[in-house]
């Protein structure tokens, strides 16, 4: 493994900028907030919530795609630590406008802003501008929803958002090239330059290092001499140790710019999600393909979260309100992972081991998630219970699967919930009791009682542990009515004793 120094290289300004880690006295986990914020003339990121809530800090990554082009993804560089953006183009609030001696000439995004009135206090403006100049810059036409997804992570309190949806809806709708679309090829030959390079970067300094491999092979020999390092795949959860709880990051091993982690392939018989795939690419890939996943990936986070999180760093935390896992557990998931030389397929239930716990070895790391596709016959539904329907953590999530027979039978079943114990957890008794049973309204009461024996929810500021109970009941009569009853009404007393 070659070292390259503590340089970090991306576009800013349409110019290739660097940063000289020991030279500038920073720290590898220096986020691209706090350096931008430190910059003059780059004031127009906003620091709010410091965890990705609430998008005041938003900007925007352009990077290499497989077509030979650009690929614009709103992130929240609060999140992000500096090494992390090495090989992108930055795009900030002050790069959107052309500003010369005579005159300055606004982007069409900011003009649609003005025009329909989308700004008042203007603290929360750029990152609002940010997330509509990407979403200009990757849809034409865009639907209103996805108009809403584009800024469900920002925060907007004065202004409110149906003026900043209409400037999005009449800027979209009327597209037309831009000061970046001129200088794309120029872009392109400048990340074109250190992309060429792929030497492992190893950045070092305010007692901590940072490891950033561009291979799977680099990928697992730093894994092997570095076991004691934290792995992150985009950062939105562990960024939060060092920015909500001040936590130093003493190794970091840095997997982002592997892209042998990022694939997805599906043949005749199962489907392979690489570790590195963000959470948006899930979410676009199973759109029209695996409505299951596509309905639980889309009330994960927000766009800008999505961006950067992926399957493998929801996987690993174990988190016992990982939205995916519940998911994952009935389809039967199986994780791969990976060292130097061997390799294993472990399945998910076996995987997650405790309570934030997982059975990887110190010299392994995540490289792929499969699982066998689901027959035509089966019934699959995911679910998340929380207090907001975007942007929020679950208070309780399920995922549920059903084979039926032709006669009716429930030949198989698989139940799994998340939020209800210190793991996300089939429901196995109640599974047990399902098979062999018709599946109707009698049956789904019935295995709904049986629930709360299996899990043992705890009192926290989402939801209690009856309120929990309760959700539990009230999805399982949920999957009912969606699969094969009609919706009704049902109240907690209609459950029997």
């Amino acid at each position: 493994m070659r070292n390259s120094g503590g340089i970090v290289r991306f576009v800013l300004d349409n110019k290739i900028h660097e940063v000289d880690f020991e030279k500038l006295h920073l720290s590898p986990t220096t986020t691209v907030l706090t350096y931008l914020r430190g910059l003059e003339g780059y004031k127009g990121v906003k620091e709010g919530c410091s965890e990705g809530d609430c998008g005041a800090c938003t900007v925007v990554l352009a990077e290499l795609n497989n077509r030979g082009g650009l690929e614009y993804k709103s992130v929240d560089s609060c999140l992000v630590f500096l090494p992390m953006i090495h090989g992108k183009q930055l795009i900030t609030i002050e790069n959107l406008a052309v500003t010369t001696p005579e005159q300055t000439q606004l982007h069409p995004v900011q003009t649609a802003m003005i025009s329909h009135h989308g700004s008042q206090c203007g603290y929360c403006t750029p990152g609002i501008v940010m997330s509509l100049f990407a979403l200009y810059k990757n849809h034409q036409q865009p639907s209103r929803e996805t108009v809403t997804d584009a800024v469900t992570g920002n925060l907007c309190r004065c202004t409110g958002y149906r003026s900043i949806i209409d400037a999005a809806l009449d800027v979209c709708h009327h597209p037309a090239d831009d000061h970046f679309s001129a200088e794309q090829e120029h872009v392109l030959a400048l990340l074109g330059d250190i992309a060429s390079e792929k030497t492992t970067l190893d950045l070092q300094g305010h007692g901590q290092r940072y490891l950033k491999p561009f291979t799977l092979e680099e990928a697992l020999l730093v894994r092997s001499r570095h076991p004691d390092a934290t792995i992150i795949g985009g950062s939105t959860d562990t960024a939060l140790l060092q920015t909500k709880k001040n936590i130093m990051l003493a190794k970091i091993l840095d997997l982002s710019a592997v892209d042998a982690m990022k694939f997805i392939v599906e043949d005749h018989r199962r489907v392979s999600f690489g570790a590195g795939t963000s959470l948006q690419e899930l979410l676009e890939y199973a759109e029209n393909r695996l409505p299951y996943l596509r309905d639980i990936v889309a009330v994960f986070g927000s766009l800008q979260i999505r961006n950067m999180a992926t399957l493998g760093g929801n996987v690993g935390t174990a988190s016992p309100i990982g939205d995916l896992l519940p998911l994952l557990l009935v389809l039967e998931a199986k994780v791969r992972l990976m060292k130097t030389d061997f390799q294993r397929d472990v399945p998910l239930h076996e995987f997650i081991t405790g309570y934030r716990k997982t059975a990887l070895a110190p010299d392994e790391l995540i490289t792929l998630v499969w699982f066998d596709k689901p027959g035509d016959k089966e019934l699959i539904k995911t679910y998340k219970i929380s207090k907001r329907k975007d942007l929020d953590i679950s208070s309780v999530s399920a995922a549920m699967r059903l084979t039926i027979s032709t006669d009716g039978i429930i030949s198989s079943a698989r139940l799994a919930f998340g939020g209800v114990a210190a793991t996300p957890k089939r429901a196995t008794r109640t599974e047990n009791y399902l098979v062999g049973k018709r599946w109707n309204r009698v049956t789904a009461m019935a295995a709904a009682v049986l629930l709360p024996e299996e899990f043992t929810p705890i009192s926290d500021a989402r939801a209690d542990d009856a309120a929990r109970n309760i959700m539990m009941k009230n999805l399982l009569i949920k999957f009912w009515t969606e699969t094969d009853g009609n919706p009704q009404t049902l109240n907690v007393t209609d459950y029997e004793k």
